[in-house]
């Protein structure tokens, strides 16, 4: 029997996060920090991802640890980026990863009846970073996360959402249907990684606050989001970082294939009134 201090510890785990600079990813990055765990953050724009490793150095020291956090600049919405970017983080945690965290992701939205030469180009730029990218950033890295050998296995956590569940009003056609696959691709691989010791999960969140959802407002209130959800609230940090934990540590060894709903009860009961656009 495990003391709870030993089943949910992520303590001097090595952590790829994609996406990790802002958002709910820099929420998963600062609650692995906090923990123990030694944290590389991956993004695009070097300057994000430098004060992101400074916040995360700081929440460590706060907190009693002293872990190793590092950034890398990449682009992982290619295959080539992707192995590049799997090459770099394995360098840089002395060739194994405990932790790959699949949470980079774009949204992009309009009205099904117009007619916008952008469409090709949204659909394409969401569907890159939202389902391929985690193909095959966890193909890059799978020697890197193989543990036959070790009592724990290597994880792999895909960030999907709530509306991949259960459709939202938003014109959000191409996020959503990214979101339904992942959820799918994550039961796919989740079979194919366990034969390398390897677990497969996916967290699936309700509205929480960050810069992507921030773009809701154009469609509902995030007030008006939270009266109608539930439990009453938005989610928080606490709530993505606790999920995150659990699926990372001793807690969660014997889970793989799951998509694991964090979101107040809303796909379950929230049946959000989005306001008009015009066209």
């Amino acid at each position: 029997m495990s003391a709870i201090s030993s089943l949910f510890s992520v303590a001097s785990k090595s952590v790829l996060i994609t996406g990790g600079s802002r958002g709910i990813g820099l929420m998963f990055a600062k609650t692995y920090a906090a923990n123990g765990a030694n944290v590389t953050i991956a993004a695009r724009s070097e300057d994000v991802l430098r004060e992101a490793a400074k916040e995360l150095g700081e929440v460590s020291a706060a907190n009693g640890h002293e872990c190793k956090h590092t950034y890398l600049v990449g682009d992982s919405s290619s295959r080539e980026g992707c192995e590049e970017l799997a090459a770099a983080a394995g360098e840089a945690n002395g060739g194994s990863l405990d932790v790959l965290v699949n949470n980079a992701g774009a949204a992009w939205g309009e009205p099904f009846a117009r007619k916008s030469g952008r469409m090709n180009w949204g659909f394409d730029k969401v569907l890159d970073l939202n389902v391929k990218a985690p193909f095959y950033l966890t193909h890059a890295c799978m020697d890197l996360l193989a543990s036959p050998d070790r009592a724990e296995p290597g994880r792999v956590i895909n960030v999907g959402s709530v509306v991949g569940l259960t459709p939202q009003s938003a014109p959000t056609h191409a996020y959503d249907a990214s979101k339904a696959a992942i959820h799918h691709l994550t039961k796919k691989m989740s079979v194919d990684l366990a034969e390398r010791n390897i677990t497969c999960n996916a967290i699936a969140p309700g509205f929480v606050p960050s810069k992507m959802s921030a773009q809701l407002g154009t469609y509902a209130s995030f007030d008006d989001i939270a009266k109608q959800t539930p439990l009453g609230r938005l989610g928080n940090e606490d709530d993505m970082g606790g999920a995150a934990l659990y699926l990372s540590s001793k807690a969660g060894a014997w889970v793989t294939g799951v998509i694991l709903n964090v979101d107040g009860g809303a796909v379950g009961g929230l049946q959000i009134k989005l306001a008009d656009e015009d066209e």
